[in-house]
């Protein structure tokens, strides 16, 4: 054991937290480590120093880190004062409002949105939705800040299950909300838990009315929350907040199947297999498919009911090594067209497709499957609805670290396209958004339902087109080849450096500004760009961006949820003639492993 010098003013903070923290589990550990640290062991002083280095920082993705006490982590202390400071900056806007200022519709607040009146809505109190998904510690968060928000008097409604993100970024919209917290981590490992934050209702423009938090609310919340209040000091209320029926689940899959094509209802004969990886996918999903007249999906049965130990993988998330080795496993018993994953809380969709090129077993079918990039199901998906885009004038849209593909398509078609920055709190926002997705395997294909990615309509989207595709003879990967002969082979990738120091990031970054690379993968860099200074209609960000005289592109950022530097690659090569497929992606494949070991250089690694 190591020894070390014992810091009084680091012990006394933990006492005190250990004197009020509400849950028994978190009080015990800390104790034991105030008490291995009292006794000179060096491991548990450290620890106590990182659980009190500082308060988690609330920002657009609202908080996030490993569950546990003490203020550096997720924990009971930590939501309560962030829900007393969302509710104070909830009825502090409210207050600030002239009468009449937004237009607002009542509704009963278990039900529907659509089915009341307008009477007597601006003397309401803000209208708060809280949803939480299966992970340690969601559902108890998710129950003290209804209890925060009842005593503060906000009109409280809490989800009646586990539920996934979109159905809560759903019930925003449908219940007129005027904020909407989903307790989640998403896809980060199972020691982790989040908070994330909506606006809708009054405080916000019908762009941003159900889309996540941007600046400056990000920054207004943050300054309500009061990080030494006594827990003791927060009212909790006993009761007061309203359970929302558990239609609300119905409510979101009838929605959700106006996403379909009503000309195309022949086209869903289809065998797939699907895994909400733990998750809470598995609530919705299957009878979505089935409430749309798709076959209901075989399920992985190891991977089927949520738990938070996530236990048969390494790391929740399906673009990880592993994730989807059951998954796969049970495509190629049951001879699949498709397998369909969402990550833990649904907001996120993969795809895989039986792979020609990989050859035929035994029994005739095909052995290898591919998985698709988060690009190639954006373009896939974007390119199928924009038919239905084009006359409404509606847009499609992605990220500026998404491939460029799309806007091409869009182009070609005659679609208007936008770039955003990161995240799906920029894409949703974009004006007359009809499309929109980010590479990381987000995809939004009903703004108007759910303004946010959304892992389950946007599964029911891909599986009408496989299964058109299928009625034709044709795969996904069919169609994403007809897609490369007009607009060439697109590789896209993404190198990530994780770091132990969060300053290390800063340092990368520096270093690329000050010695930004001449050449990446033996093409001289043509265009370097500093987003910080913005970039064409963008605001400005943390990213450089490169571009080289072969068109490939290099964007570097740091990741706004975890402790990693990322590299967003794309390599384009042209495609005279259907023969020269196979030959051209050999080639952009090894131009892109070229691609990121330059910028790996670059970086230092």
């Amino acid at each position: 054991m190591t020894t070390v010098d014992i810091d009084p003013a680091l012990i006394a903070a933990a006492v005190e937290w250990a004197r009020q923290d509400p849950d028994d589990g978190d009080r015990a550990v800390l104790e034991a480590e105030i008490a291995a640290a009292q006794a000179g062991d060096g491991a548990a002083m450290a620890s106590l120093a990182s659980r009190f280095a500082g308060p988690l920082e609330f920002g657009t993705a609202g908080l996030r880190a490993e569950e546990g006490p003490g203020p550096g982590r997720m924990n009971r202390v930590v939501v309560r004062r962030t829900a007393a400071g969302l509710a104070t900056y909830l009825l502090q806007r409210l207050a600030a409002m002239a009468p009449g200022e937004t237009a607002d519709v009542s509704a009963d607040p278990a039900v529907d949105a659509t089915e009341s009146t307008a009477t007597g809505q601006e003397s309401r109190p803000p209208r708060v939705v809280v949803g939480y998904d299966a992970r340690r510690g969601s559902k108890t968060f998710a129950q003290d800040s209804a209890a925060v928000f009842a005593a503060a008097g906000l009109e409280t409604i809490l989800l009646p299950s586990e539920l996934p993100t979109p159905v809560l970024a759903f019930a925003v919209r449908h219940l007129d909300a005027d904020a909407g917290v989903m307790v989640t981590a998403s896809h980060n490992p199972p020691a982790d838990n989040g908070y994330k934050v909506y606006l809708g209702g009054r405080m916000t423009d019908e762009a941003g009315r159900g889309a996540q938090i941007t600046a400056p609310s990000d920054r207004e919340i943050a300054g309500c929350i009061d990080h030494d209040a006594p827990v003791d000091s927060i009212p909790l209320a006993a009761d007061g907040w309203t359970v929302a029926d558990r239609g609300i689940a119905a409510s979101y899959r009838l929605a959700a199947c106006r996403v379909l094509d009503p000309e195309r209802t022949g086209h869903r004969r289809l065998n797939v297999v699907y895994t909400p990886l733990h998750g809470v996918g598995g609530a919705v999903l299957p009878d979505l498919f089935e409430d749309a007249g798709f076959e209901r999906p075989y399920t992985v049965p190891e991977q089927a009911e949520p738990d938070p130990a996530f236990p048969t993988v390494a790391f929740p998330n399906p673009e990880e090594p592993g994730a989807m080795d059951l998954a796969l496993a049970a495509a190629r018993d049951r001879g699949a067209d498709l397998v369909i994953a969402n990550d833990p809380d649904a907001d996120r969709l993969a795809l895989a497709v039986p792979d020609p090129a990989a050859g035929v077993g035994e029994s005739g079918a095909v052995a290898g499957w591919r998985m698709l990039t988060g690009d190639e199901v954006g373009v896939l998906l974007g390119s199928h609805l924009m038919a239905g885009l084009r006359p409404a004038g509606s847009v499609v849209g992605n990220s500026v670290v998404s491939s460029r593909l799309l806007s091409r398509v869009a182009a070609d078609r005659g679609v208007p396209h936008e770039t955003t920055l990161t995240g799906f709190k920029w894409i949703a926002r974009v004006p007359g958004l009809g499309f929109g997705y980010e590479e990381a395997l987000g995809y939004c294909v009903a703004p108007e339902m759910v303004r946010d990615k959304d892992g389950m309509t946007a599964a029911l989207v891909a599986a009408e087109l496989a299964a058109e595709l299928a009625d034709q003879g044709k795969t996904l990967l069919d169609a994403l080849d007809e897609i490369a002969r007009h607009f060439g082979v697109v590789a896209t990738g993404q190198l990530s450096v994780r770091v132990a120091d969060l300053a290390l990031l800063d340092a990368m970054m520096t270093r690329l500004r000050l010695a930004p690379p001449a050449t990446l993968a033996g093409q001289d860099v043509v265009e370097t760009v500093d987003l910080t200074q913005g970039y064409r209609d963008l605001p400005g960000t943390d990213a450089l961006m490169y571009t080289t005289a072969d068109d490939s592109r290099v964007v570097v950022r740091p990741s706004g949820t975890e402790p990693k530097l990322k590299c967003y690659l794309e390599v384009v090569r042209p495609v005279e003639a259907a023969t020269q497929l196979p030959g051209v992606r050999a080639e952009a494949s090894a131009a892109l492993a070229e691609l990121s070991a330059s910028i790996g250089a670059a970086l230092g690694q």
